[in-house]
């Protein structure tokens, strides 16, 4: 398998976290964004929306870090990863849901805008940052994991990315003592495979 990653990219970060908890052999390829390798010809092929990360698998190619996620943790039988139970799996899908939705728009727009330059609205998306934060943390009350149960499963790696490197974009995490105990968990697992940090935001050089 080959995954096509970027190393400041949370998406691409989310499919090579989870690939790495599980032991998958997986041959990791680094897209040079800044050269515009991701809308080459060759790329585009893979991906029409010219976005990473994709995973290519014989003749298989996966795209969107959501997916990438579904179809590891089937290849490979991972229903710890991904239950099988009716509520446990609707669950997962809709944390799922919440990494496309409000973390794409919060968190993760707060730190395209110092990352990457992006033109968001530095207040509208450090509000929205919040805002998802505080129910993420209200419902990890009395939880290890976001879905609550006895182990991690691939929701809290859609999660994870953005969270964790929520200061780059000047989204302040102190006062989420539930999140933040939840994001060493996280880094304590097996195989864990730190999202690169940049000095920037709340993250920047003294």
């Amino acid at each position: 398998m080959k995954l096509y990653h970027h190393p400041l990219s949370g998406h691409a970060h989310r499919a090579r976290l989870f690939l790495s908890l599980i032991g998958a052999p997986v041959e990791v390829i680094d897209v040079d964004l800044a050269a515009g390798a991701h809308k080459a010809p060759d790329f585009l092929a893979l991906n029409r929306f010219g976005q990473l990360p994709v995973l290519v698998d014989g003749d298989i190619v996966i795209a969107d870090s959501s997916a990438i996620l579904v179809y590891a943790a089937k290849k490979f039988a991972r229903t710890d990863w991904l239950p099988e139970a009716p509520a446990q799996a609707a669950a997962v899908q809709r944390w799922l849901s919440v990494a496309a939705g409000q973390i794409a728009f919060g968190p993760a727009a707060a730190r395209l805008v110092t990352v990457f330059g992006a033109g968001f609205n530095p207040d509208e998306v450090i509000a929205r940052a919040h805002g998802v934060l505080k129910v993420i943390d209200a419902e990890l009350e009395g939880r290890d994991w976001i879905i609550g149960s006895a182990a991690p499963t691939i929701a809290d790696i859609a999660l994870y990315s953005y969270i964790a490197n929520a200061p780059e974009g000047n989204v302040d995490l102190a006062s989420y003592a539930n999140v933040n105990a939840w994001l060493d968990r996280v880094a304590a697992l097996p195989g864990f495979v730190a999202f690169q940090q940049t000095e920037i935001g709340l993250r920047k050089a003294a």
